[in-house]
């Protein structure tokens, strides 16, 4: 007898995880909603003094677990029903790997999405130029989802909450890019 209410709340379980997972997808492939993502986990805080976007070995990059991260945030979006995306990344290294690591056939690297950490007084100007390059992006991806690999200041200056290393954003944004609401999704620690 008590095998019937366990049953019962399987079943509901697993319809509200499949209502979730299809709901992000669905929100994704539409015109108004953008995932920014946090790279993964690359110890430390901010890069080495001179160090240069062309030598990785010069920055801050991702370690053995942020690696692993990376690859688990990729495998979870597919099981959320995001099957195909396009990506872009930070010219950052540890961007790009993220980018690279969540495998959905490969990434662009887009300069609005570059770290201003260095230059804060840059942070208005560099949130305008984002926001200008998703209103572009959204109205001509068709049904391929947006994600964005960046780094927790561009993040923080577009929905105003800090973020942790993987953590996502659900963002809806309005015509000029802006935006309107968002969720936070943080980095899921291991696959279901």
């Amino acid at each position: 007898m008590r095998l019937i209410p366990f049953l019962l709340g399987a079943v509901c379980w697993l319809t509200s995880v499949s209502v979730l997972a299809s709901d992000l997808s669905v929100k994704l492939q539409s015109a108004n909603y953008v995932l920014l993502m946090r790279h993964a986990l690359a110890p430390g805080i901010g890069d080495p003094a001179r160090y240069t976007l062309e030598d990785c070995k010069t920055q801050r990059n991702l370690n053995d677990e942020g690696r692993q991260q990376a690859r688990v945030i990729g495998q979870w979006l597919k099981q959320q029903g995001v099957q195909s995306a396009d990506v872009q990344s930070s010219a950052w290294c540890r961007c790009k790997d993220t980018a690279e690591l969540l495998n959905f056939q490969g990434f662009t690297v887009e300069p609005a999405l570059g770290s201003f950490f260095d230059d804060m007084q840059k942070a208005q100007a560099q949130n305008l130029q984002l926001e200008k390059f998703i209103a572009n992006k959204l109205s001509a991806k068709g049904k391929k989802a947006l994600i964005l690999v960046t780094h927790h200041v561009n993040i923080y200056q577009f929905v105003g909450e800090n973020i942790n290393s993987g953590d996502m954003v659900l963002a809806k944004v309005d015509a000029s890019g802006r935006m309107t609401n968002y969720k936070l999704i943080p980095r899921p620690q291991r696959l279901e």
